[in-house]
């Protein structure tokens, strides 16, 4: 009977799972979920604008750079978007995301939106560079700099979502990343234990109560 308890202890100790289980299952999970995200995540296209900054005549050409960087950022603002709804019907809330970028050695601000949809995106970058257009014109006499906006975005033919495969790479990274933390925590939290579990018991000291009642004499006289 022994005998056969120590073969089903020994059989059970070999059925444990090891102690890096959770990093294959870590990264097996964050896989699984970047997949499911490329498969049911909405695509989206992004087109960009261009609107020039040009100096005036008798006007500091480097001047425009300035004001192209100073554009770039009233681009986003409520002004600019407020003047882009009314020109253009779109929501506002979908023309609060469209990002500016500026360059620190050409007068050019570019303007990127994104949508659902090609034709959505280009209409948003297209709405906001006329709209950025019109608003700096309308004082090109007092700072000497015109805005012209380039040619109408064409629509992107690719969507700019990230592909089934990538996300499931990016997935499992995160997943295996996440397993590692959880086997340095438990190899932490066991150190700790052992540690603890190898520290010197502590004898209290008798308490007073046990002292007048005489219950440690044997020990006063082994003293004695």
């Amino acid at each position: 009977m022994f005998q056969n308890l120590k073969k089903q202890a020994a059989r059970t100790r070999s059925l444990r799972l090891p102690r890096w289980w959770p990093l294959p299952l870590c990264a097996l999970l964050g896989a699984a979920g970047g997949a499911s995200y490329g498969l049911l995540a909405p695509p989206s296209y992004t087109s960009t604008g261009y609107v020039v900054v040009t100096p005036a005549k008798d006007s500091d050409p480097a001047g425009a750079l300035g004001f192209a960087q100073a554009y770039g950022r009233m681009a986003t603002g409520g002004a600019v978007l407020a003047e882009a709804h009314r020109a253009s019907g779109l929501p506002l809330g979908a023309l609060r995301g469209i990002r500016t970028t500026t360059e620190p050695d050409a007068p050019v601000i570019e303007i990127t939106g994104t949508a659902r949809s090609p034709h959505a995106s280009a209409a948003l970058a297209d709405a906001v560079a006329r709209a950025l257009t019109r608003t700096g014109n309308r004082t090109a006499t007092r700072t000497g700099a015109h805005l012209l906006a380039l040619a109408p975005t064409a629509g992107p033919a690719d969507p700019v979502s990230p592909s089934v495969p990538l996300s499931t790479g990016t997935g499992g990274c995160a997943g295996g990343l996440l397993g590692g933390l959880l086997l340095l925590v438990r190899r932490r939290g066991r150190w700790e234990t052992d540690r603890g579990a190898g520290r010197p018991g502590v004898i209290p000291a008798p308490a007073h109560g046990a002292v007048a009642s005489g219950a440690v004499p044997a020990a006063e006289g082994a003293v004695r």
